[in-house]
């Protein structure tokens, strides 16, 4: 039976392999045009990736050797020089960058996929692989949209990556959710997953919360999992919102994406 590792280092293997067979043909016009992450063109998504998957090698093998995690200041001299590279260059290097990563997790024996640890810098202490991996491909799962967005506005998360991501969509809130963008409303929606039959409840106050499916809500919000996971992450937008995402109640599609602004 496959563990929590097992499938996150799975889906990440997937998502390299399909991101970085678009990636290798996009033109330099592509690459530098825009990506569905408003602030960044398509080569600054893959620049993102590629420099995450340093950072993110460097901690894992940290680990392995016994060695403390990275400091600041070589995340700063990966983000630099990333930064200093061309379009051309970043769609070059990102493949070999993010494959290097993928191995490594793939590497781990069962046992290691059960009792390694590892301290990824910013966590209070050392995470399983199972988490790390989970780490790794929630970023990966949310740019790598970004990226095939920028080119089919009818674009999904990876569904692979979508169902395990759902996991630790609540640990987004904390840095991501903006309740006071509601000037002072607060609401408790009744959320139905459309595709998984799944009902919930979101709690819009100071702190943003998912909660048991309220009996009396003040609002209902339908739409499958994956339209979810991109409202939570600020990916719910013009051109991207499916016909089928509904919104009933004081609390308006144009309020949650308020709420969740993205990052």
């Amino acid at each position: 039976m496959s563990t929590r590792a097992d499938l996150a280092i799975s889906a990440l293997r997937k998502g390299h392999d399909d991101l970085s067979t678009l990636v290798a043909g996009l033109t330099e016009a592509q690459l530098t045009g825009p990506s569905a992450a408003s602030e960044w063109d398509v080569s600054q998504v893959v620049s993102h990736l590629g420099s995450g998957a340093e950072i993110n090698l460097e901690a894992v093998q940290a680990s392995l050797d016994g060695r403390p995690a990275p400091e600041f200041e070589f995340n700063k001299g990966v983000w630099a020089r990333w930064d200093g590279m061309t379009a051309l260059e970043r769609q070059a290097a990102f493949p070999e960058a993010n494959r290097r990563l993928v191995e490594v997790y793939e590497a781990f024996t069962p046992q290691q996929r059960e009792e390694h640890r590892i301290d990824i810098g910013w966590m209070p202490e050392p995470v399983d692989v199972a988490t790390s991996a989970l780490l790794r491909l929630t970023e990966f799962g949310y740019h790598d949209w970004d990226v095939r967005a920028s080119f089919d506005p009818a674009a999904t998360l990876a569904p692979e990556a979508a169902a395990l991501i759902s996991e630790r969509v609540e640990g987004l809130f904390g840095w991501i959710a903006k309740p006071a963008n509601l000037d002072g409303r607060t609401a408790h929606l009744l959320v139905r997953l459309t595709d998984t039959g799944e009902n919930l409840g979101l709690r819009l106050a100071d702190p943003v919360a998912i909660t048991e499916a309220p009996e009396t809500p003040d609002g209902e919000l339908s739409l499958t999992l994956e339209a979810w996971l991109r409202l939570a992450a600020g990916r719910l937008k013009p051109p991207y919102i499916p016909a089928d995402v509904a919104v009933t109640g004081p609390i308006s599609l144009e309020d949650l994406r308020a709420v969740f602004p993205g990052y």
